[in-house]
């Protein structure tokens, strides 16, 4: 090949290598109308608000390609829904082009629960709807924060505040009902456990307040003072009404009781 072209002369060799480059360019040109599809496009079809699996039908019937590139919830949705689209319904494109689609989730995502402890019923409602909660059942106990939030529950059982669940769900609140309206003794709780004294006073409509110590296990810790106490100094039977609160002083090892003066194990009298 190099013996031929050195024996032929130099403008025949040049004139050659300019007919070789017009008929690649000629071949190019040819073949682009083939490449890039001139002329071959279709109208994207409207999408959204159709099932991803019938969706996905259609556009491939239609020979696009589809691809599902992110998702979103909304629970007044259909699962599987598609919510978005690109490109939009009726845009004309090249055949084989890509459609993108947003579709609502399968599967409801998680959501922490919102700290509403102490809100008004009111304030914890549009809460949860703004977290996209379902407020549930509404309960009452005797507590001086009255329409206030004590707990949450959630199919019965008590959750806490930054627990997760699925968005949707139905969470059920105790509200405070007020302070009740007949009297009774302050139940004795020293030397009773945390634990013990917090069923005794939720029994007994009253509340359970501050629970001071210094003690690696609360619950089981023993009660050595309370505030109020059963009796003033004068022996007098202190009284309280339901929804009232009492403190209580904590120490690990047991409270020696005096049998004598242990007369309030007792349910208090109304």
């Amino acid at each position: 090949m190099i013996k031929y072209i050195t024996r032929r002369p130099l403008w025949f060799n040049i004139l050659t290598a300019v007919l070789l480059i017009i008929i690649i360019f000629l071949i190019f040109m040819l073949s682009l109308k083939w490449i890039t599809k001139h002329g071959d496009s279709k109208t994207v079809p409207s999408v959204i608000g159709k099932n991803i699996n019938d969706v996905i039908k259609t556009l491939d019937d239609d020979g696009f390609e589809v691809v599902i590139q992110d998702s979103s919830y909304d629970e007044a949705l259909a699962p599987g829904i598609v919510v978005k689209q690109i490109p939009a319904a009726d845009q004309v494109v090249k055949s084989n082009r890509t459609v993108y689609v947003v579709i609502n989730r399968f599967v409801p995502p998680n959501m922490p629960v919102p700290n509403i402890i102490g809100f008004s019923f009111r304030n914890a409602e549009m809460t949860l709807n703004n977290q996209r909660f379902r407020l549930g059942d509404t309960t009452y106990r005797p507590d001086f924060a009255k329409n206030s939030v004590l707990e949450i529950l959630y199919n019965g059982q008590p959750i806490k505040p930054g627990d997760k669940l699925k968005v949707g769900s139905k969470i059920d609140l105790v509200l405070g009902s007020g302070l009740g309206t007949e009297d009774m003794s302050v139940p004795k709780l020293v030397g009773l456990t945390l634990a013990e004294a917090r069923i005794m006073l939720e029994q007994l409509g009253l509340v359970l307040g501050s629970s001071i110590g210094d003690v690696p296990d609360k619950e089981n810790a023993y009660i050595y003072r309370q505030d109020p106490a059963p009796r003033t100094v004068d022996g007098i039977r202190v009284r309280i009404r339901p929804g009232q609160m009492i403190d209580v002083w904590l120490q690990q090892e047991p409270v020696a009781i005096d049998s004598s003066q242990d007369d309030s194990r007792e349910t208090p009298e109304q």
